[in-house]
């Protein structure tokens, strides 16, 4: 059965997405913004937000960066539709201590809270930080070890763990999910112990921009690995640009492109931080795009019309959530709400 596209938004944790000196973005990573910014997307009928999570901001630390957790607990207060996705790193929190968190953040929001497990990229922030920035399989397979403890504590089960990196003794948390089993689990990443993670505990997979073919070589893959219980899911990031006409958009692509050259110094500092072996960086070496997480690589920059039968050829392949970036974010948040999804609706792509 293909579930109707879910349409969400990143949060700007660390600001903007596609270039830092944008005179038509100031920079602002501030909770009030992202405050505004997720209200605004959940009166535009955005279904969900991701947070991802940063101590020290990535890109400059003497930029400001919005932390993840405790914002989703406000913002769990404040709405009362949009789904909410908490990035987390594993290394940074204790797998009891992180799922009493998000039960707490479940309860809080009535039932729409998400944990989205990464398993990081940034060794600067981890190691500047005096913790162990484990090699990329060993993160995996820790990960793999703290989300099995994690799922099983927000089930409500009573958990005695003796495992490699974690030993939990007759660990039970109250209170559990009120209207379902647990938080919902979404899981980043595209090597092969990434896959084999997302196969074991995922709900969804979340799948940096790229191209349609590349898109459906990653779903079939996950698809043929063992799995007990509901298929996986899939989600998607793109960077957005879409206008009235191709021309138009095709100017604005260039203009971001331009205005991301003046940000060489952020990027050498961001690759001299990146673990090489994280498969993400490779991928977005293939590509010419603006944005983040693949950006503009899955081919959404065109007219209204393109845009739309790009994002629609994406839900057939088997997307159902799709987040989404722009640059000026709340601009063209709501230039898509207006002209793209009121196409993907008449497509059949969105819910009515």
């Amino acid at each position: 059965m293909t579930l109707p596209l879910r349409i969400g938004i990143w949060a700007l944790v660390h600001g903007n997405r596609a270039a830092l000196h944008d005179p038509e973005e100031p920079y602002d990573a501030s909770w009030a913004r992202n405050r505004r910014l997720v209200l605004e997307a959940e009166a535009l009928g955005y279904d969900c937000v991701l947070i991802a999570q940063h101590t020290m901001n990535p890109h400059k630390p003497e930029l400001g960066q919005l932390e993840a957790w405790t914002s989703a607990a406000a913002l769990a207060a404040e709405t009362r539709r949009i789904e909410l996705i908490a990035a987390i790193k594993p290394m940074l929190y204790h797998p009891v201590v992180l799922a009493k968190m998000a039960l707490q953040i479940e309860e809080i929001s009535g039932g729409r809270f998400a944990i989205n497990l990464v398993n990081a990229w940034n060794r600067k922030e981890i190691e500047d930080a005096g913790m162990v920035f484990r090699e990329h399989d060993e993160r995996y397979a820790y990960g793999a070890e703290w989300l099995s403890v994690v799922e099983r504590l927000m089930r409500g089960e009573a958990v005695q763990h003796d495992g490699r990196y974690f030993q939990v003794r007759d660990y039970m948390l109250r209170p559990t999910a009120a209207t379902r089993a647990r938080p919902r689990i979404y899981v980043g990443g595209e090597s092969d112990p990434a896959r084999d993670l997302v196969a074991a505990l995922a709900d969804v997979w979340f799948i940096n921009g790229q191209p349609l073919e590349n898109v459906q070589a990653l779903i079939a893959d996950v698809r043929r690995r063992p799995r007990a219980g509901a298929p996986v899911r899939f989600g998607l990031s793109t960077f957005v640009i879409a206008r009235e006409t191709e021309e138009e958009a095709q100017a604005e692509y260039r203009r971001l492109l331009d205005l991301a050259q003046q940000d060489g110094e952020i990027k050498a500092y961001v690759r001299a931080n990146t673990d090489p072996a994280v498969v993400m960086r490779k991928t977005q070496a293939k590509f010419e795009s603006v944005g983040t997480n693949g950006g503009t690589a899955a081919g959404t920059v065109g007219s209204y019309d393109q845009v739309a039968a790009r994002l629609a050829a994406f839900h057939e392949a088997g997307i159902d959530t799709l987040l989404t970036q722009f640059q000026p974010f709340e601009r063209e948040m709501r230039r898509f709400a207006e002209h793209v999804r009121p196409r993907l609706r008449a497509m059949g792509a969105t819910a009515g």
